[in-house]
């Protein structure tokens, strides 16, 4: 039986974490520009803390990106800027774990709510985060312009 497990990041998990980021960068589903191989992982903006790591056999196959609102009055709220998993563990309840462990982590850290945003196409996602309780709390219609497909971006969130 495969052993699964979701961690905290260290900086050891980089060269992993930037190889999966490569791997499950989509033009439909990336807002942001694919990653340029060998450029670091962990950055001044992204550091070990922020990241929750699922491993399959000590292998990483997927993460999730928590970090706080960044105003003050918003101390209280995290938000998931981030979610992968490889090809190879899809559909196996990782991602549903990484988003459990971030909400525990949330409430550890004392929050009330927890946030994230969401292409309005990406069904799969949608429904895994629906499943966890998140609401749908907007959308900005046609807020991005992806693969020549204007796209809505969701905001969704949930009380802890």
């Amino acid at each position: 039986m495969p052993t699964t497990r979701i961690r905290p990041a260290t900086l050891t998990d980089a060269p992993a974490l930037a190889d999966l980021d490569l791997r499950t960068w989509s033009r439909r589903h990336a807002v942001m520009p694919r990653p340029e191989p060998g450029a670091p992982f962990f950055d001044d903006r992204h550091h070990p803390d922020d990241y929750l790591v699922a491993t399959l056999d000590d292998t990483v196959v997927g993460y999730l990106r928590l970090v706080p609102a960044p105003l003050a009055v918003s101390a209280h709220v995290r938000q998931i800027q981030g979610l992968a998993v490889s090809d190879e563990a899809r559909g196996s309840g990782l991602g549903r774990g990484l988003i459990r462990a971030a909400m525990e982590k949330a409430r550890e850290e004392g929050a009330r709510r927890i946030t994230l945003r969401v292409l309005g196409h990406n069904t799969p996602a949608r429904k895994l985060y629906e499943g966890e309780g998140f609401v749908v709390e907007g959308v900005q219609p046609g807020e991005f312009l992806l693969d020549g497909e204007y796209v809505d971006d969701v905001l969704m969130g949930r009380s802890l």
